[in-house]
């Protein structure tokens, strides 16, 4: 495990978002298109989310966006964060990380 410094930790922003939008990405089949609101605007962000969970439970759950990582395009068309969540390989799980309580779109997780 790579150790990070108090000040390379602090460079992250990471905010709560809402999931408007859920797409089916055109160019992949276990990828989706997600629209989230971070509070200021909306983002696009391709997650690799299709194998743990249908569009439909996603919608309206509040998540972790790490809004600050440079923008990526994946499998041509371009990711503007990443939202996180943990998962345990062998066992091919991946759960979203969400807050525990409602909160507004946008507040700063420090």
């Amino acid at each position: 495990m790579t150790e990070v410094s108090f000040d390379e930790w602090q460079k992250l922003d990471l905010r709560v978002g809402e999931i408007k939008k859920v797409e089916d990405h055109p160019n992949a089949d276990k990828l989706y298109l997600i629209t989230v609101d971070i509070g200021t605007e909306e983002r696009k962000i391709v997650s690799g989310l299709k194998d743990h969970y249908k569009a439909e439970d996603l919608l309206g759950r509040k998540i972790i966006v790490l809004t600050n990582l440079a923008a990526k395009e994946l499998r041509g068309i371009e990711s503007k964060g990443m939202l996180l969540a943990a998962g345990i390989e062998e066992k091919n799980t991946c759960v979203l990380l969400q807050p525990e309580q409602d909160i507004e779109n946008g507040a700063e997780i420090t």
